[in-house]
């Protein structure tokens, strides 16, 4: 049987939420995940993308998740980066672990564990939510330690540095990756790995999305910095996914809603505001990228924002201008129409609104997932 890596969890890296206090000092952070695949070993990434300042990696470990985030203390071994096991990560660096001899059974959870002894700067990191995106961080070193004491650790939305999870696994494999802003960042690619688990697919669902980025433009300031790089910069970093043969994007809407003049907002000029061409010719750069890595590529529509505090009929004509493109072209493997299954006429559907009248609610995320998932087992 022909083997590869594979990816059974990834993250995006962007710039964290700027706070006054950004530094922390003697914490593990521990990441579980359940693996879609079988595999003889484990290669993880760690990424300092967007830091301004070098990181320390103390320790870093793989063991076994018993319950939430503990861990069998037997199964906890050390993940070595040329042979050590210890990690220094420059400015925009990221680092590949040796691969480490350790069988995960499918279905199995496991966990990575990192200890920061002296201050780092957490800068380098994205926000995820959904059922199958949970972290947790602790005072002290638990990098090897089975019970992350309950007292002095706790959940956070916040994956720092981890950008890749990878096994050495049957080729055949599938890993899909999941490309966009905050609505992907959230819960549907989890509810479409469930459904992938549910129907006995062996096939990865892997999140690259980060809340508020945009395909043309970017923030210069602290306020916005959270809501990341623009597409040219950040798209070609995140696509480098182990054995990934599939790629859905869902990027655009922040185009259009973000720009109000900078009479409302000084940081959001109307300038910002794209033509659905400009919008078009950004997707088509993704698509071209993509295609050039052998990947087959699905984009999915733009979804309703009636309702939304920045709501105009010109914003509404421009996503309709870019559903219509992904809709009729030629250019890609095939179209997700979130729009068309969560829409009702011009607005989301009742129950599928979160009640911001942009972000989907659990039922919203639950139905995209399906709407992904009967693309994908049609092909």
């Amino acid at each position: 049987m022909e083997k590869e890596f594979k990816a059974i969890y990834g993250q995006a890296m962007s710039i964290v939420t700027h706070k006054p206090s950004q530094y922390a000092k003697n914490i593990t952070l521990r990441y579980p995940m359940k693996s879609t695949f079988k595999g003889d070993k484990v290669r993880i990434c760690l990424d300092n993308f967007t830091g301004k300042e070098g990181v320390v990696f103390d320790s870093v470990t793989i063991g076994r998740v018993i319950s939430g985030r503990d861990l069998d203390p037997t199964s906890i071994v050390d993940i070595t980066f040329n042979g050590s096991k210890g990690l220094h990560l420059d400015v925009g660096e990221q680092c590949y672990s040796d691969p480490l001899d350790f069988k995960v059974h499918e279905q199995e959870t496991i966990a990575i564990s990192f200890y920061l002894k002296e201050f780092t700067h957490l800068r380098c990191g994205v926000y995820t939510q959904g059922p199958l995106s949970t972290g947790y961080f602790g005072e002290g070193d638990f990098s090897h330690a089975g019970i992350m004491d309950h007292a002095s650790s706790m959940k956070t939305p916040w994956v720092f540095f981890l950008s890749e999870v990878a096994l050495l696994t049957d080729a055949k494999n599938q890993v899909i990756t999941c490309y966009g802003d905050s609505i992907t960042s959230q819960d549907w690619p989890d509810y479409l790995q469930k459904l992938m688990w549910e129907n006995n697919k062996k096939v990865s669902v892997v999140r690259k999305a980060v809340s508020g980025t945009r395909i043309l433009r970017q923030y210069s300031c602290i306020q916005y910095e959270a809501y990341g790089l623009k597409g040219d910069y950040r798209f070609g970093h995140e696509m480098h996914v182990a054995g990934s043969d599939t790629l859905i994007i869902l990027q655009g809407i922040n185009d259009i809603i973000h720009p109000v003049g900078v009479e409302k907002n000084e940081f959001r000029p109307w300038q910002d505001l794209p033509s659905s061409q400009e919008l078009i010719e950004g997707l088509r750069k993704y698509v071209k990228h993509a295609k050039s890595l052998g990947m087959k590529v699905y984009i999915g529509t733009l979804i309703p924002i009636e309702g939304w505090r920045t709501y105009a009929y010109f914003r509404e004509n421009l996503r309709n201008e870019v559903n219509e493109w992904i809709r009729t072209t030629d250019e890609i493997d095939g179209v997700i129409d979130f729009d068309k299954d969560i829409c009702d006429g011009h607005k989301m559907q009742d129950a599928f609104d979160s009640g911001d009248h942009l972000h989907p609610s659990d039922e919203g995320y639950a139905q995209m997932a399906k709407t992904a998932y009967n693309k994908m087992s049609m092909e």
